[in-house]
């Protein structure tokens, strides 16, 4: 099977050097160009390819936590770094990544890496992508899909997670998404952030105000901005009130 790779990095040279390189390698089709974190996961999502070859350094999103948000999507691509910088080496595979090439790039370590990547299923992608190590960074923001292309929801602003069905939903300060992480990998991921209320329920500390019970003894919290309060089951309610000393 020919891989699909995109191609990511702020530099046009850059670029044209990794697509004649593939040229040259032969038996892989460029998917597509993007020239920032944030355009590689728009096309990532649009175009499905196999593998990305992902610079680390880039204004804006830069690649680490490209690579992160990458490995958030139902089916990610295969990651492969491409940097002229070695001390990102720890964090790219923290990262999951399967590959770090340095710039400038030899033809035949491209092709080493990208047949590794070639041997990986999509199911063993999504487990190394499930993979994740305590020192690792956290994601700054988080993907939703949204009408007008993929919309980057920055981890301040969210006040809270709740979980429906196959459904995800985010609550932020500009409004509501629906995402594609699961409930319990999003509190493995931010559990110093974020707190379990109910199995269907993830609150921001920064937006939980209060912790309130009524005359049938049932306890709620208020999160800042949101008008309704939300309920906390009887299991989770002493371990909320443990952590937050009521």
């Amino acid at each position: 099977m020919t891989l699909r790779v995109l191609i990511v990095d702020d530099e046009a040279p850059a670029r044209e050097r990794l697509k004649s390189l593939l040229v040259e390698i032969g038996d892989f089709q460029i998917a597509g160009e993007a020239v920032n974190g944030e355009q590689a996961l728009q096309l990532s999502v649009d175009l499905s390819p196999d593998v990305v070859l992902l610079d680390v350094r880039m204004p804006g999103m830069d690649g680490i936590e490209a690579a992160r948000q990458l490995n958030s999507l139902v089916e990610p691509p295969a990651v492969i770094f491409t940097t002229a910088y070695d001390e990102y080496a720890i964090n790219a595979f923290d990262a999951q990544a399967v590959g770090y090439l340095l710039k400038p790039i030899r033809k035949e370590k491209l092709a080493a890496a990208l047949t590794q990547a070639g041997r990986l299923t999509r199911p063993q992608l999504q487990r190394i992508a499930a993979t994740t190590t305590e020192t690792a960074p956290k994601r700054t923001h988080i993907a939703a899909r949204h009408r007008e292309g993929l919309r980057l929801i920055p981890m301040e602003e969210i006040q809270f997670f709740f979980a429906e069905q196959k459904y995800t939903t985010v609550r932020h300060l500009k409004g509501e998404d629906l995402i594609e992480d699961s409930l319990r990998s999003l509190e493995e991921e931010f559990t110093t952030a974020f707190v379990r209320i109910h199995r269907n329920a993830l609150v921001s500390v920064k937006f939980l105000e209060r912790i309130e019970r009524n005359a049938e003894g049932q306890y709620f919290v208020k999160v800042r901005g949101c008008p309704a309060p939300l309920q906390v089951s009887r299991r989770m309610a002493g371990e909320l009130k443990e952590r937050f000393r009521i």
